[in-house]
């Protein structure tokens, strides 16, 4: 995120949030921080708002009303009246302690805060950021001991790395407002409490998220079921996901049959493919438009994780941009080792 010089801390409070399967207690603060230092909220500002995209974002969901989102309905009461402040990071605080049971989650602190001034598509507005810290790190201290220098070790939190983290802006409040997301810890499907179970978000259905998903969804389909299913080699897969990526670089909007028919080619493919598709889409709650705008930005950050290297054994790794026909794999009775032939015309 940018323009955080700019930003303003109105009001925080920190409270500690204990894993009540563990016995581990729920402490509330009683006390707003004191904000008069401006190197600690410099740092603070840094901390708390540096991991997030704001191309990323979601809104708060309900079955059956959204005012029952209690995250929700507490935000709200924070926009509209300030003064209820620290009544509401109470409320906040005691239903995280509700919802941390799972046997995954730690004890860490959890940080609520009241933002003017962050800058959000194009201007600037208030928000209200709710984040937990669990991870500890041991750092070194040096201080002088007589007339020379000791050193001493103490537990304290990395300012670069945040756990977990909500930013609600104040802006689009009778749909769910828009939120952007950080949960960099207990990633695995039975653990994301503070996704599903406290915050109850879902990603908004705009381009980025549709980019996002379907490019997700290629990865994932052609690293399981393309190469289970029809045996393929790994030089296949790559140059499937190369295929699949070059679409999403080269072409503005996104069409299904479009896309299946250039890049999957093969009618069988296209089938598991499709099936894939429904499964993956019922996981996360999420349907994919069959057309839409294709976000750059999504694409950049599903380039970082599309992966093109052929590694052999422990000797060799091959980086496969295109032209999979000149490539040709192979094995050979005498050595009986497989092997690949790379046909080029000239070295760099």
């Amino acid at each position: 995120m940018t323009g955080l010089d700019a930003v303003t801390l109105e009001k925080a409070i920190v409270h500690k949030i204990g894993n009540p399967s563990r016995g581990e207690a729920i402490r509330l603060s009683p006390n707003t921080l004191t904000l008069n230092d401006e190197l600690v909220n410099s740092l603070l500002v840094k901390y708390l708002l540096s991991p997030f995209n704001e191309n990323d974002c979601y809104q708060f969901t309900h079955l059956s009303d959204l005012s029952m989102n209690e995250v929700y309905s507490y935000v709200t009461r924070i926009f509209e009246d300030p003064s209820s402040f620290l009544q509401q990071s109470v409320l906040l605080a005691q239903l995280l302690y509700a919802k941390s049971t799972h046997v995954r989650v730690k004890e860490g602190e959890l940080y609520v805060v009241l933002f003017d001034k962050v800058f959000f598509e194009g201007s600037e507005r208030k928000a209200v950021g709710i984040f937990k810290s669990e991870t500890k790190e041991t750092f070194l201290k040096v201080f002088a001991h007589g007339q020379g220098w000791e050193l001493g070790a103490e537990d304290g939190i990395n300012i670069n790395k945040l756990d977990k983290g909500c930013l609600v802006f104040r802006t689009n409040e009778a749909e769910g407002y828009k939120v952007c997301v950080v949960d960099n810890t207990n990633k695995q499907q039975d653990a994301q409490y503070w996704v599903k179970e406290f915050l109850q978000v879902a990603p908004l259905s705009d381009s980025y998220h549709h980019t996002d998903q379907t490019l997700g969804l290629c990865k994932l389909f052609i690293e399981k079921e393309y190469a289970e299913k029809f045996e393929v080699s790994k030089s296949d897969q790559i140059d499937l996901l190369n295929r699949s990526m070059d679409y999403f670089k080269t072409k503005e909007q996104f069409n299904l049959d479009e896309f299946t028919s250039e890049v999957m080619h093969h009618p069988e493919v296209v089938d598991s493919f499709m099936n894939y598709k429904r499964n993956f889409e019922g996981n996360r709650n999420f349907d994919i438009d069959e057309a839409f705008d294709i976000n750059l930005a999504a694409v950049k950050k599903q380039s970082k994780v599309f992966k093109s290297v052929l590694k052999l054994d422990g000797n060799f790794s091959v980086y496969l941009h295109g032209r999979r026909d000149l490539i040709e794999r192979g094995f050979d009775e005498v050595s009986g080792k497989n092997y690949y032939k790379l046909y080029f015309d000239e070295e760099r």
